[in-house]
């Protein structure tokens, strides 16, 4: 699995395991199952290979996406806006609440992803799609009749990381707290 995968299904995992108590569930349960299928000694995040706390063949490992979402928390607050039941709260104040979240994430995703759009055209704009790219970098909608090439109307032109890394973390560091507490003294 590529790496833009497994960042898009880590996140998809991260809200899936805080709304659904039966998905968290089943979560814990193959974590648990995996664990003890490891040798002793070995943590199943590819620590032990790297010996810099990298995975050694340059794979993402799950304690990057908590890494990520570190990130995403310390630059935009990320984890705390969704955190925040906003039922109460005026479309006015969760919009502005939006805005500075949006740019502290666009900050956190930009200083350490390279995106590039899947297909460079302007929405709206007619488009053909061959045969390789339908089904693996383009999503077919509607009627989908015959062989490809496929023409069609450009409604999401996709995103593709092109290039970048997470920096690095220092040792001893919790991967599992995504935000300090924080008590004032």
């Amino acid at each position: 699995m590529s790496f833009a995968q497994r960042i898009f299904l880590a996140f998809a995992a991260f809200f899936s395991v805080l709304t659904d108590g039966a998905m968290a569930k089943g979560f814990r349960q193959l974590r648990d199952d995996r664990d003890k299928a490891l040798p002793p000694g070995t943590s199943g995040t590819g620590e032990e290979s790297g010996g810099n706390g990298s995975p050694a063949n340059g794979e993402i490992a799950g304690r990057d996406a908590l890494h990520l979402m570190a990130i995403l928390q310390r630059e935009g607050r990320f984890v705390d806006f969704i955190q925040e039941d906003i039922a109460g709260f005026s479309d006015a104040d969760v919009g502005a609440a939006a805005r500075a979240v949006h740019d502290g994430c666009r900050k956190a995703v930009t200083s350490c992803f390279t995106l590039v759009p899947v297909i460079d055209a302007s929405e709206g704009s007619t488009v053909t799609v061959d045969g390789d790219a339908a089904g693996k970098s383009v999503t077919l909608t509607g009627a989908l009749t015959g062989q490809a090439p496929f023409k069609g109307i450009l409604c999401h032109k996709g995103w593709r990381v092109s290039g970048g890394a997470l920096p690095q973390v220092s040792g001893g560091r919790d991967m599992t707290v995504v935000a300090p507490a924080e008590v004032e003294l």
